[in-house]
């Protein structure tokens, strides 16, 4: 009988490197399973959903800021109503309420929020609103980190339309 396998190497009694290395990586892999209270991507319990809730608060509060630029610069309506819809349909994709508020035991405990301040001047309240969006897609890219599949491709693209906005509204305020 030959030493040799069939494709010229010698037999051996010991494992071949592929194996180890196999091995090796598999035991780094189970030593990493340990329960560190993280779902199976990753993430912790939890995240997801209160990142979510997150979105759906900041989300609402920038509809809001558009309606108070809108009620404070009629003559801007036209031009913000595209930006305001997708606004609303961000805010309802995190979970968030588009409407007014329920008349409801809870709701008429919790006070009112504030509505935000509206500067005087045209190009200042679009400034205003641009900023909002860059910090609101700046904080939607950095919740990328906290949720996964899905909900990563939700965020990153609300994130990319709110620079839009931004971008839109700075022309805009030009």
């Amino acid at each position: 009988m030959s030493s040799r396998t069939g494709r010229g190497r010698p037999l051996s009694a010991g494992p071949r490197r592929r194996t180890l290395l196999a091995s090796a990586a598999g035991t780094i892999l189970l030593t990493g399973c340990t329960d560190t209270g993280s779902d199976a991507s990753g993430k912790r319990p939890g995240a997801t959903e209160q990142a979510r809730a997150r979105a759906a608060t900041d989300s609402g509060e920038l509809l809001n800021r558009y309606d108070a630029v809108i009620a404070a610069h009629p003559a801007l309506a036209e031009r913000l109503r595209p930006l305001r819809t997708e606004v609303a349909r961000h805010t309802k994709s995190f979970g968030g309420d588009t409407g007014k508020p329920k008349a409801t035991a809870s709701a008429s405990a919790a006070p009112p929020a504030a509505a935000p301040e509206v500067p005087a001047d045209e190009r200042a309240a679009l400034a205003g609103l641009a900023d909002a969006e860059r910090q609101l897609a700046d904080a939607r890219r950095t919740a990328l980190v906290d949720v996964s599949g899905e909900e990563a491709r939700l965020f990153a693209s609300v994130a990319a339309a709110g620079d839009a906005h931004a971008y839109l509204l700075s022309e805009a305020g030009r």
